[in-house]
């Protein structure tokens, strides 16, 4: 099998290709992609818990810690404790952070409408429809079961 014709290396290339030119795009606004990715996950009005940002997000604890202390450096985001469990801290948006995540959501929606006008919406439909298949397969973790 051709590595071009398999379906990791087309997830893999499109992937890569959509995140380059979303750090291209973040980078001119002193940022990153993983940055504009965070912003976009956190409750605009009331913040989000720091616990179930790195489950939504997909992305490991190790990685979104440091991109939260390399926030809140650039004055994006704040810690506060919750007033009801002071174990744990939500992470909100300052001002320039809603800022930077109104730019983030344009860029969304400016990418989304672009890819859009060039697919026909059914082809669209079955996109997210084989993407579901394989998250589906993955959290199964019955892919490779075979190979006992």
């Amino acid at each position: 099998m051709e590595k071009e014709k398999t379906i990791d290396h087309a997830l893999r290339a499109t992937w890569q290709a959509v995140a380059k030119i979303y750090n291209e795009q973040a980078a001119k606004h002193e940022s990153t992609m993983a940055m504009a990715m965070v912003l976009l996950y956190i409750d605009y009005d009331n913040g989000s818990p720091s616990t179930s940002l790195g489950p939504s997000m997909g992305m490991e604890a190790t990685s979104l810690s440091r991109i939260l202390k390399t926030m809140e450096e650039k004055g994006l985001i704040y810690r506060e404790r919750n007033p009801e469990d002071g174990r744990s801290v939500f992470i909100k948006l300052t001002d320039l952070g809603k800022e930077k995540r109104e730019i983030s959501k344009h860029t969304v929606y400016q990418f989304n409408q672009a890819v859009r006008e060039q697919i026909e919406p059914i082809k669209i439909e079955h996109f997210f429809e084989v993407t579901d298949v394989i998250n589906h397969l993955i959290n199964q973790k019955t892919i490779f079961n075979l190979d006992k």
